[in-house]
Protein backbone atom coordinates (compact mmCIF):
# COMPACT_ATOMS: atom_id res chain seq x y z
CA UNK A 1 0.00 0.00 0.00
CA UNK A 2 1.28 3.48 -0.91
CA UNK A 3 0.45 4.74 2.58
CA UNK A 4 3.31 2.60 3.92
CA UNK A 5 5.95 4.71 2.16
CA UNK A 6 6.79 7.69 -0.04
CA UNK A 7 9.15 7.43 -2.99
CA UNK A 8 10.51 10.75 -4.24
CA UNK A 9 13.12 11.97 -6.70
CA UNK A 10 14.47 15.45 -5.99
CA UNK A 11 17.23 16.60 -8.33
CA UNK A 12 18.54 13.07 -8.74
CA UNK A 13 18.42 12.19 -5.03
CA UNK A 14 16.00 9.29 -4.60
CA UNK A 15 14.35 9.06 -1.19
CA UNK A 16 12.25 6.22 0.21
CA UNK A 17 10.48 7.21 3.44
CA UNK A 18 8.68 4.61 5.56
CA UNK A 19 5.37 6.10 6.76
CA UNK A 20 3.79 3.13 8.54
CA UNK A 21 4.00 4.55 12.05
CA UNK A 22 0.84 2.75 13.23
CA UNK A 23 2.82 -0.51 12.80
CA UNK A 24 6.14 1.02 13.94
CA UNK A 25 7.25 0.88 10.30
CA UNK A 26 7.32 -2.92 10.34
CA UNK A 27 8.57 -3.84 6.87
CA UNK A 28 5.80 -5.23 4.68
CA UNK A 29 6.11 -6.73 1.19
CA UNK A 30 5.32 -3.48 -0.58
CA UNK A 31 8.07 -1.70 1.38
CA UNK A 32 10.60 -4.28 0.19
CA UNK A 33 9.26 -3.87 -3.35
CA UNK A 34 9.68 -0.08 -3.35
CA UNK A 35 13.24 -0.43 -2.06
CA UNK A 36 13.99 -2.83 -4.89
CA UNK A 37 12.45 -0.43 -7.40
CA UNK A 38 14.50 2.44 -5.96
CA UNK A 39 17.77 0.51 -6.15
CA UNK A 40 17.06 -0.53 -9.74
CA UNK A 41 16.27 3.08 -10.68
CA UNK A 42 19.44 4.24 -8.95
CA UNK A 43 21.50 1.86 -11.05
CA UNK A 44 19.67 2.31 -14.35
CA UNK A 45 18.95 6.06 -14.42
CA UNK A 46 22.03 8.12 -15.23
CA UNK A 47 20.44 11.20 -13.63
CA UNK A 48 19.95 9.40 -10.28
CA UNK A 49 22.91 10.07 -8.01
CA UNK A 50 22.08 8.64 -4.56
CA UNK A 51 19.41 6.79 -2.58
CA UNK A 52 18.34 7.83 0.93
CA UNK A 53 16.26 5.42 3.04
CA UNK A 54 14.59 7.06 6.01
CA UNK A 55 11.34 7.00 7.99
CA UNK A 56 8.76 9.04 9.86
CA UNK A 57 7.34 8.28 13.29
CA UNK A 58 8.46 6.56 16.45
CA UNK A 59 10.68 3.89 14.82
CA UNK A 60 12.81 3.64 11.73
CA UNK A 61 11.53 0.07 11.74
CA UNK A 62 10.56 -2.52 14.31
CA UNK A 63 11.71 -5.24 11.89
CA UNK A 64 9.91 -7.47 9.43
CA UNK A 65 6.13 -7.65 9.55
CA UNK A 66 5.83 -11.15 11.04
CA UNK A 67 2.22 -11.40 9.87
CA UNK A 68 3.68 -11.89 6.39
CA UNK A 69 5.96 -14.75 7.43
CA UNK A 70 5.30 -18.15 5.80
CA UNK A 71 2.10 -19.81 7.06
CA UNK A 72 2.40 -22.30 9.90
CA UNK A 73 2.04 -25.24 7.54
CA UNK A 74 5.20 -24.17 5.72
CA UNK A 75 7.78 -23.20 8.34
CA UNK A 76 10.56 -25.46 7.13
CA UNK A 77 14.03 -24.03 6.86
CA UNK A 78 13.76 -24.31 3.07
CA UNK A 79 10.60 -22.17 3.00
CA UNK A 80 11.97 -19.55 5.37
CA UNK A 81 15.27 -19.30 3.46
CA UNK A 82 13.40 -18.92 0.18
CA UNK A 83 11.38 -16.07 1.70
CA UNK A 84 14.58 -14.40 2.90
CA UNK A 85 16.29 -14.64 -0.50
CA UNK A 86 14.39 -11.61 -1.78
CA UNK A 87 16.02 -9.63 1.03
CA UNK A 88 19.42 -11.18 0.33
CA UNK A 89 19.22 -10.16 -3.33
CA UNK A 90 18.01 -6.65 -2.47
CA UNK A 91 20.79 -6.05 0.06
CA UNK A 92 23.37 -7.54 -2.32
CA UNK A 93 22.27 -5.01 -4.94
CA UNK A 94 22.46 -2.12 -2.44
CA UNK A 95 26.02 -3.16 -1.74
CA UNK A 96 26.88 -3.61 -5.43
CA UNK A 97 25.26 -0.59 -7.09
CA UNK A 98 27.99 1.91 -8.01
CA UNK A 99 26.26 4.87 -6.40
CA UNK A 100 25.88 5.80 -2.72
CA UNK A 101 23.07 4.36 -0.62
CA UNK A 102 22.37 6.10 2.70
CA UNK A 103 20.28 4.98 5.65
CA UNK A 104 19.01 7.77 7.92
CA UNK A 105 17.45 6.11 10.98
CA UNK A 106 15.59 8.74 12.98
CA UNK A 107 14.44 6.20 15.58
CA UNK A 108 14.94 2.61 16.78
CA UNK A 109 16.24 0.32 14.05
CA UNK A 110 15.54 -3.36 14.74
CA UNK A 111 16.07 -6.60 12.88
CA UNK A 112 15.90 -6.13 9.14
CA UNK A 113 16.56 -2.41 9.63
CA UNK A 114 20.00 -3.15 11.04
CA UNK A 115 20.62 -5.76 8.35
CA UNK A 116 19.77 -3.08 5.78
CA UNK A 117 22.09 -0.64 7.55
CA UNK A 118 24.89 -3.16 7.26
CA UNK A 119 24.39 -3.24 3.46
CA UNK A 120 24.46 0.49 2.69
CA UNK A 121 27.36 2.91 2.31
CA UNK A 122 26.55 5.55 4.93
CA UNK A 123 24.54 5.35 8.15
CA UNK A 124 23.17 8.23 10.23
CA UNK A 125 21.29 8.19 13.53
CA UNK A 126 19.49 10.60 15.83
CA UNK A 127 20.07 10.62 19.62
CA UNK A 128 17.02 8.40 20.13
CA UNK A 129 18.08 5.78 17.60
CA UNK A 130 18.95 2.33 18.91
CA UNK A 131 20.11 -0.74 16.99
CA UNK A 132 19.32 -4.33 17.83
CA UNK A 133 18.84 -7.81 16.36
CA UNK A 134 16.11 -9.52 18.40
CA UNK A 135 15.91 -12.65 16.23
CA UNK A 136 17.68 -15.05 18.62
CA UNK A 137 15.93 -13.98 21.85
CA UNK A 138 12.49 -13.55 20.26
CA UNK A 139 12.34 -16.05 17.38
CA UNK A 140 15.17 -18.52 18.09
CA UNK A 141 16.66 -17.95 14.63
CA UNK A 142 19.80 -16.15 13.50
CA UNK A 143 19.46 -12.79 11.69
CA UNK A 144 20.09 -14.37 8.32
CA UNK A 145 19.90 -11.39 5.94
CA UNK A 146 23.28 -9.90 6.77
CA UNK A 147 22.91 -9.60 10.51
CA UNK A 148 25.83 -11.97 10.99
CA UNK A 149 28.08 -11.60 7.94
CA UNK A 150 27.84 -7.90 7.16
CA UNK A 151 27.52 -6.74 10.76
CA UNK A 152 30.68 -8.68 11.67
CA UNK A 153 32.53 -7.00 8.81
CA UNK A 154 31.45 -3.60 10.11
CA UNK A 155 31.97 -3.89 13.86
CA UNK A 156 34.05 -7.07 14.27
CA UNK A 157 33.21 -10.33 16.03
CA UNK A 158 33.40 -8.75 19.51
CA UNK A 159 30.42 -6.44 18.98
CA UNK A 160 28.63 -8.82 16.58
CA UNK A 161 28.44 -11.29 19.46
CA UNK A 162 26.97 -8.59 21.70
CA UNK A 163 24.33 -7.48 19.19
CA UNK A 164 23.50 -10.61 17.17
CA UNK A 165 24.28 -13.42 19.61
CA UNK A 166 23.28 -11.84 22.94
CA UNK A 167 20.50 -9.73 21.44
CA UNK A 168 21.74 -6.55 23.13
CA UNK A 169 20.78 -3.07 21.97
CA UNK A 170 23.25 -0.26 21.31
CA UNK A 171 22.38 3.43 21.39
CA UNK A 172 23.35 6.02 18.81
CA UNK A 173 26.55 7.25 20.46
CA UNK A 174 27.73 3.72 21.21
CA UNK A 175 26.92 2.76 17.61
CA UNK A 176 29.16 5.59 16.43
CA UNK A 177 31.93 4.52 18.81
CA UNK A 178 31.96 0.94 17.52
CA UNK A 179 31.87 2.02 13.87
CA UNK A 180 28.27 1.13 13.11
CA UNK A 181 27.15 4.68 12.24
CA UNK A 182 29.06 7.56 10.71
CA UNK A 183 27.41 10.42 12.59
CA UNK A 184 24.60 11.32 14.99
CA UNK A 185 22.48 14.38 14.17
CA UNK A 186 20.14 16.20 16.56
CA UNK A 187 16.47 15.47 15.95
CA UNK A 188 15.53 19.05 15.11
CA UNK A 189 18.08 19.18 12.27
CA UNK A 190 18.22 15.49 11.40
CA UNK A 191 16.66 15.57 7.92
CA UNK A 192 18.47 18.78 6.97
CA UNK A 193 21.84 17.41 8.10
CA UNK A 194 21.38 14.20 6.10
CA UNK A 195 20.36 16.16 3.01
CA UNK A 196 23.35 18.49 3.35
CA UNK A 197 25.68 15.48 3.44
CA UNK A 198 24.02 13.89 0.42
CA UNK A 199 24.06 17.10 -1.62
CA UNK A 200 27.77 17.55 -0.97
CA UNK A 201 28.51 13.89 -1.75
CA UNK A 202 26.59 13.97 -5.02
CA UNK A 203 28.41 17.10 -6.16
CA UNK A 204 31.54 14.97 -6.62
CA UNK A 205 32.42 12.86 -9.65
CA UNK A 206 29.99 9.95 -9.72
CA UNK A 207 32.47 7.93 -11.78
CA UNK A 208 35.08 8.33 -9.04
CA UNK A 209 32.56 7.54 -6.28
CA UNK A 210 31.49 4.34 -8.04
CA UNK A 211 35.07 3.22 -8.54
CA UNK A 212 35.94 4.05 -4.92
CA UNK A 213 33.01 1.91 -3.73
CA UNK A 214 34.31 -1.07 -5.71
CA UNK A 215 37.89 -0.52 -4.56
CA UNK A 216 36.92 -0.21 -0.89
CA UNK A 217 34.87 -3.42 -0.97
CA UNK A 218 37.73 -5.19 -2.74
CA UNK A 219 40.26 -3.96 -0.19
CA UNK A 220 38.05 -5.14 2.68
CA UNK A 221 37.74 -8.67 1.33
CA UNK A 222 41.01 -9.44 -0.45
CA UNK A 223 44.75 -9.71 0.04
CA UNK A 224 46.89 -6.57 0.04
CA UNK A 225 48.35 -7.13 -3.45
CA UNK A 226 44.88 -7.30 -5.02
CA UNK A 227 43.87 -4.21 -3.06
CA UNK A 228 46.97 -2.32 -4.23
CA UNK A 229 46.22 -3.28 -7.83
CA UNK A 230 42.75 -1.79 -7.45
CA UNK A 231 44.37 1.46 -6.28
CA UNK A 232 46.31 1.61 -9.54
CA UNK A 233 43.25 1.53 -11.80
CA UNK A 234 42.85 4.76 -13.75
CA UNK A 235 39.19 5.49 -14.37
CA UNK A 236 40.08 7.13 -17.70
CA UNK A 237 42.12 4.23 -19.07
Amino acid sequence: MAENYRFENTDGILTVTFTRDAKLNAVATDMVDVLREAVWQLGDDSSARALVITAEGRFFTAGMDISEMPPERDTSGIAVRRNYRRLHLLFDEMEAVEKPVIQAAQGPCLGVGLEMASSVDFRFASPRTTYSLPEIPNLAVIPGSGGISRLTRLVGPHWARWIAMAGKSVGAEQARTIGLVHDVFAEDVFAESVQAFVRELTSYSMEAIGLAKIAIDTAASSDKITARNMDRIDRKS
